[in-house]
């Protein structure tokens, strides 16, 4: 009988026991499918994570483990985690900026993703968000990363224009890949609150 768990892969578990290149990482991530159609044709031009296969999403814990080394008990571990947190409403209305390198868009309440990121943190001391990198990590969703500033602010404008984006989080999902185009798929898709509520 096939798996039709909440988590379960399309295509199965074809990803385990597969060998997994060393270069390759997982992140932890809500992808925002809503805000596709104002954000796709920029992302595939200007951010390499698009090309690299990643769908416009908001981070909660980069990088994460080893793809190699998420087991069974990892994934137990995600799915409670996750279930911990209520399903809740986004609504993305602000364009910004990290100096004039990165072009992205800004929850109108960040609280929630703060709060899943600091959970995974937590559970996963040994993966610090982006590294440890930053003292604030500000949740957002990248449109462009280092463009051409003319393509950046053309995509500043358009992207404007189409706000505010209104989506619905359920879900966390567990991805992983490389810097290899097309590479990042899901691994695992986690549904925020328990099953039975």
């Amino acid at each position: 009988m096939a798996d039709t768990s909440p988590d379960a892969l399309p295509g199965g578990d074809a990803w385990r026991g597969a060998s997994v290149p060393d270069d390759w990482r997982s992140a932890l991530l809500v992808a925002v499918p809503e805000a596709e159609p104002a954000v796709r044709k920029h992302r595939a031009r200007l951010d390499s994570s698009a090309r690299d296969g990643v769908p416009a999403h908001l981070t909660v814990l980069y990088p994460f483990l080893q793809p190699a080394s998420i087991d069974d008990a990892v994934l137990a571990s995600l799915r409670q985690l996750f279930a911990g947190f209520a399903p809740f409403d986004v609504t993305l209305d602000r364009v910004s900026w990290f100096g004039e390198d990165v072009l992205w868009l800004a929850p109108r309440d960040d609280g929630p993703f703060r709060a899943l990121t600091g959970a995974a943190f937590a559970a996963f001391p040994g993966c610090p968000p982006y590294g440890g990198a930053y003292a604030d990590v500000i949740p957002h969703l990248t449109i462009g990363d280092d463009g051409p500033p003319a393509d950046m602010q053309a995509a500043e404008r358009s992207v404007h224009a189409a706000l505010p984006i209104h989506a619905r989080v359920t879900h966390a999902r567990l991805i992983r890949g490389s810097t290899e185009a097309n590479s990042w798929q899901t691994m695992r898709e986690f549904p925020l609150a328990p099953a039975d509520e």
